[in-house]
């Protein structure tokens, strides 16, 4: 089963080609994806590579981690699953300004509603 691994401390130049061929040092790469800005299109110095199996990503966080690229340092670990995110953006949730019926977070009224 492939492993999929977090790679930090990219320099921002780099692209997912360069990233393969690195990591192939390790055994053989299944697939690179280096995160981009959505807004600007540059990179946000990070992102994840997917070995075979867990033999060669063990094998690549060891002879990986910590090394130099471009100037930069590599961090070199294992992926965490992707959490969940919550909706809303920019502060998210239901916790906007506005008056509502029901107080607020410190507990007393605001508005005229009712209880």
């Amino acid at each position: 089963m492939a492993k999929r691994l977090f790679v930090g401390g990219l320099p921002f130049s780099s692209n997912e080609d360069e990233l393969k061929t690195l990591f192939a040092q390790a055994g053989e790469v299944v697939s690179v994806a280096i995160i981009m800005d959505k807004f600007t299109g540059q990179s946000k110095g990070f992102g994840f590579v997917e070995m075979t199996t867990e033999e060669e990503a063990k094998k690549a966080i060891e002879t990986l981690n910590g090394t130099d690229l471009g100037g930069r340092k590599l961090i070199v670990a294992e992926a965490r699953p992707m959490e969940e995110r919550k909706p809303g953006g920019f502060g998210g949730g239901n916790r906007g300004g506005g008056y509502n019926d029901r107080g607020n977070d410190r507990g007393y009224n605001r508005g005229g509603g009712h209880y």
